[in-house]
């Protein structure tokens, strides 16, 4: 008879927690949290993302490839190009709970944020929680501001696909009895608060939602959000 080998606890400790701080390690680079934000959003060629985050398609390269060792991204070939998206809905709500994890912890990041939307007080987003009930009940005309490419990768229920470069062009298209509510990516980006500006000069009643794809999904609103292209 061969006999069990004794289970060693101290080992399998070292080993469990030693991959958790993997996945550590992979987010301990800011660019690779903004490249994960941004694939929240829908899939990415690597030349896009480096435009969007400001760094050489090399660098980016090897941001994305500390990701996917992570196995937090995945990637396929689209022709010529890679493509990366984020390996599962779990890590979308994993970036907004890192994010906010921050924002409760952090003085220097809750002074951030509130640059996103210091030089407008009217682009203040309302109670997230009472605006987001609104938005689901259909109360409000929503409006996606983001490239049209992330709104058919996924969007919120009901909103309305307006690109923040073409919303001048588009208002007619809004009813005015109604109030506006813009989202894009996230708080932090600025493409709502703009909408809303340019909403509220034009007459509009308007707020700026601060909550976009990944936060309903992390609130346990995923059902909320709509594939266009699949």
């Amino acid at each position: 008879m061969t006999s069990e080998v004794p289970v060693d606890p101290r080992r399998l400790k070292d080993t469990a927690f030693g991959q958790v701080a993997r996945i550590g390690k992979a987010v301990s680079s800011g660019p690779r949290i903004e490249i994960l934000q941004l694939l929240c959003q829908g899939p990415r060629t690597v030349e896009s993302i480096a435009t969007e985050v400001a760094l050489s398609v090399a660098n980016t390269s090897r941001h994305l490839q500390v990701l996917r060792t992570s196995r937090l991204v995945d990637a396929s070939q689209r022709g010529t190009h890679r493509v990366y998206r984020v390996a599962d809905p779990s890590v979308a709500r994993f970036v907004v709970a890192l994010r906010e994890l921050g924002e409760g912890r952090l003085l220097e990041l809750q002074e951030a944020a509130r640059g996103f939307v210091a030089d407008a007080a009217s682009t203040e987003p309302l109670d997230r929680e009472s605006l987001r009930a609104r938005v689901l009940a259909g109360e409000v005309t929503l409006i996606d501001v983001r490239p049209q490419s992330e709104f058919e990768a996924g969007h919120i229920a009901g909103a309305i696909s307006i690109p923040i470069e073409e919303l001048k062009q588009r208002l007619e298209e809004l009813p005015r009895d109604r109030e506006v509510v813009a989202y894009c990516r996230g708080p932090y980006c600025l493409w709502a608060a703009t909408a809303v500006r340019q909403l509220a000069a034009a007459g509009f009643t308007a707020t700026r939602m601060e909550d976009g794809v990944a936060e309903f999904a992390a609130a346990g609103q995923g059902d909320a959000v709509e594939e266009v292209a699949r």
